[in-house]
């Protein structure tokens, strides 16, 4: 049975992340404790999700150091240092905005990792070029800098907990490389 169980596990990567009663947020939790590093979230769609996530765990403060939730542009600029060219070129939505969210929130609180989200959770807000559903996740470490589009065609309260779970499993990855 352990020899099933372990190439099932195999199998499903790099979606799989544990065993058990084991939580997603509870193996990166592990890593980062144990590894010794830190991070921080800006978050916008998630609305603080990933970070309340973290600190569901006992011990988050060896490794969390905190979280802005920049929903208006306002925030972005003034609190993250987001270039309001960027804004205005690419629009609050874009793969640039969660790069420079990301690198933001990571320089302010000098944290190890810096993860951010941004996206339209709906149920209003869609175009033709940036669909409801639309979110993009920035992970940045001092190794890499990554961004990772998804389109959850979901409702509100689901596209959130998608895309924080997405968010958290990119970080798990990343510690990995």
């Amino acid at each position: 049975l352990h020899i099933v169980k372990n190439e099932f596990f195999k199998a499903m990567q790099p979606y799989a992340y544990g065993f058990d009663d084991e939580i997603l947020e509870g193996v990166l939790a592990k890593k980062l404790i144990e590894s010794k590093i830190t991070l921080a979230t800006a978050e916008s769609c998630t609305g603080g999700l990933i970070g309340k996530r973290l600190t569901d765990i006992a011990g988050s403060s060896n490794y969390f150091l905190g979280s802005i939730t920049a929903y208006s542009n306002d925030f972005k600029i003034n609190l993250l240092g987001i270039s309001e060219n960027t804004i205005k070129q690419y629009g609050a939505v874009s793969e640039e905005v969660a790069l420079e969210m990301a690198e933001g929130i990571r320089h302010n609180t000098h944290a190890d990792i810096g993860i951010s989200t941004t996206g339209i959770s709906g149920p209003d807000g869609g175009s033709k070029t940036k669909p409801l559903g639309l979110v993009y996740i920035a992970v940045v470490t001092p190794k890499i800098s990554s961004v990772k589009k998804y389109i959850f065609h979901v409702k509100r309260n689901i596209h959130r907990d998608m895309t924080a779970t997405a968010a958290l499993n990119i970080t798990r990855l990343a510690l990995e490389d």
